[in-house]
């Protein structure tokens, strides 16, 4: 069974580590009988009006677990306010919510997450989204619980969001065999006017390292083929100049 975990607002102005780290983090210290799928990265609202750090994007932890028996939802709460608490930073407002695949919460959170990609939200908002699941705030003004319940809708709603880690995809080298990735779960997609699928053996480039598309509930590689008949991902990592603003205190 799949469960979705969003956290958001763990960091500040300068931070060594933003809360697509922290989330990676949690995917990565987990208990016997849970394993992490991938951390998907869900970019909401850049408006002057929203006290963000530097791109307003929330993150959301994409689970497998076998702890039915042990009430999952309240256990995963736990783990991730320990995890905020030992990771997030002083200064920020660490939101975190919590959601089992199938849960009928999952319809209003996914709405809410639309609309977070084009409104200002409030805390109330977010409560009222998520108030079928777990959503929690973990210090400052508490935030960061609007992010956290919009990651989690629009990462079960399967459509949005980026793969900041899926698998060992960031162990990976430059180039890799369509195959190769294949095996490791990713549809690869030719993008291109009258494109077939990607020739067997063809070299996928991920021009620093693959972020697959969240599509469908799975990770796409969306590609382009270069001159030398390799192929690139559309787009690759990208390398964004920061520009860091945040609230004061």
């Amino acid at each position: 069974m799949r469960w979705f975990v969003g956290m958001d607002d763990t960091d500040v102005v300068g931070a060594p580590q933003g809360t697509g780290k922290v989330a990676r983090f949690f995917g990565g210290a987990l208990p016997e009988g849970w394993r992490c799928l991938g951390v998907v990265r869900q970019q909401l609202l850049v408006d002057p009006r929203i006290p963000y750090t530097s791109h307003n994007s929330a993150a959301c932890v994409v689970l497998e677990g076998e702890g039915e028996k042990e009430k999952p939802g309240e256990l995963l709460a736990t783990l991730g306010a320990a995890h905020l608490g030992a990771f997030a930073l002083p200064g920020s407002d660490p939101g975190l919510c919590v959601a089992p695949e199938g849960h009928p919460a999952l319809k209003l959170l996914g709405d809410f997450g639309e609309r977070a990609l084009r409104e200002v939200l409030s805390q109330d908002d977010a409560r009222e989204a998520a108030r079928e699941v777990h959503l929690s705030a973990h210090g400052g003004t508490g935030d960061g619980i609007i992010g956290a319940a919009a990651a989690v809708g629009l990462t079960a709603a399967g459509w949005r969001g980026r793969c900041i880690s899926w698998g060992d995809l960031r162990e990976l080298p430059e180039a890799v065999p369509v195959e190769e990735l294949e095996r490791r779960g990713l549809r690869v997609v030719w993008l291109e006017r009258d494109a077939f699928s990607v020739p067997p053996g063809a070299l996928i480039r991920g021009g620093g390292w693959f972020r697959p598309f969240l599509l469908g509930g799975s990770p796409v590689l969306l590609v382009h083929r270069e001159e030398d008949g390799t192929f690139r991902t559309v787009p690759g990592k990208e390398r964004i100049q920061r520009n860091d603003r945040k609230r004061e205190g």
